[in-house]
């Protein structure tokens, strides 16, 4: 994938990537997941301001499964592994 003249690197892992490079994969990646699978835009608000409330997310990771919640929440078969949501 190709962005702004830039490549990324499908076979790195997270620590050999530039954190903005990664993060913005991540929101591109969420950004192009099929409708048919994604919660939609106010379910999908909802479950984020449920894990901004919650003590185990920590810098967008959920510490009781270690997903990245933005990515969990999107998805609209997925739940919080506490039933939060």
């Amino acid at each position: 994938m190709e962005a702004e003249g830039k490549k990324h690197c499908l076979k790195c892992l997270i620590r050999e990537m530039d954190k903005d490079a990664y993060f913005q994969n991540l929101h591109d990646y969420i950004a192009g997941l099929d409708e048919d699978i994604k919660a939609d835009g106010e379910l999908y608000e909802d479950r984020l301001a449920v894990c901004k409330q919650c003590d185990m997310l920590q810098e967008g990771m959920c510490r009781a499964c270690g997903c990245f919640v933005e990515l969990r929440a999107v998805i609209r078969v997925n739940g919080c592994p506490y039933d939060k949501w």
